[in-house]
């Protein structure tokens, strides 16, 4: 196996698995904690440690970047890490992980709105596993529309992959730094400085007690720093300068089944009928577009 076949196959295990354990980690981070201003330390302190690294391998000039790069880092930054996750994590403190990771596994719907609008047009497959997708999101959020689960925080997770989408879409087209690393490392710092901002202007450092928080907050923030963010989405990020956007995106219907498992295992999270209907919809749906576009690739 060619080296370079190799380091996709590694980075797109490291985001399968990774990453669906991630809405696990929010999940118990946010039982305790202010949730953007913990995700913002959690991005801050990932994006730091990164470009120390960087440096620390390649010298400091390695981070050196131009304007219009650092624009397009700090732009992709705020899309994904404050409009992704941000949004990803408010809804956490009401939404069940494992849900919430099924209601981002659309994101390849999305991103096949995103190139159809750019003057790309989808195959009638690939229209068919978007159509497929929406009935999915339907009976997933039947819950939000009943009553058990707030609507405003499916709506919150929903508002995240849109934008996380957008990030990943823009990634494509903006000169970004030639080192993916250094990207990477701009882009969690900036998206960070972002969620602290936001966390600060809904008043969640009023009242902080650090001594209040659990344990097992705390050394889920620390997974999510160093597991999640330090090489989850340093992988992820790479990957989307490596591989076809239409294999990084199939992690999308991985994440979610880890993430439902965990949830189940672990937070006793409840399996009702339309977490495992409408999940097994949209996941069957992210498959058939997924492979379409791979082929069509």
């Amino acid at each position: 196996m060619p080296t370079s076949t190799a380091r996709v196959w590694i980075a797109l295990g490291l985001v399968y698995v990774v990453w669906g354990s991630t809405y696990l980690g929010i999940r118990v981070v946010v039982e305790t904690m202010p949730p953007f201003l913990s995700a913002g330390a959690r991005f801050i302190a990932a994006g730091a440690l990164l470009a120390a690294l960087v440096a620390w391998r390649h010298g400091p000039a390695a981070l050196k970047v131009s304007r219009a790069q650092l624009g397009s880092a700090v732009l992709v930054g705020l899309l994904l890490v404050l409009g992704g996750n941000g949004l990803v994590v408010l809804a956490e403190t009401s939404v069940p992980s494992g849900l919430a990771a099924l209601l981002v596994a659309a994101v390849p719907m999305w991103l096949v709105l995103l190139r159809a609008g750019s003057g790309d047009r989808p195959s009638p497959r690939t229209v068919a596993g978007v159509l497929l997708g929406l009935v999915g999101l339907a009976v997933l959020t039947s819950p939000g529309i009943g009553g058990e689960i707030g609507i405003g925080g499916v709506l919150l997770v929903l508002g995240g992959s849109v934008l996380w989408s957008l990030g990943s879409f823009s990634s494509a087209k903006l000169p970004l730094p030639a080192d993916p690393f250094t990207g990477s490392a701009y882009q969690m710092l900036a998206g960070g400085a972002g969620q602290i901002l936001v966390g600060l202007l809904r008043g969640e450092q009023h009242g902080l007690d650090p001594g209040s928080y659990s344990t097992a907050s705390w050394l889920a923030l620390a997974y999510l720093v160093l597991i999640g963010s330090l090489v989850g989405f340093t992988a992820y990020v790479w990957l989307l300068r490596a591989a076809p956007l239409s294999l990084v995106a199939t992690y999308a219907y991985v994440n979610p089944v880890v993430a439902v498992a965990l949830g189940w295992l672990i937070l006793d999270e409840a399996l009702t009928w339309p977490i495992l209907l409408g999940g097994a919809v949209v996941v069957a749906a992210v498959c058939v577009i997924v492979s379409t576009e791979r082929r069509s690739g």
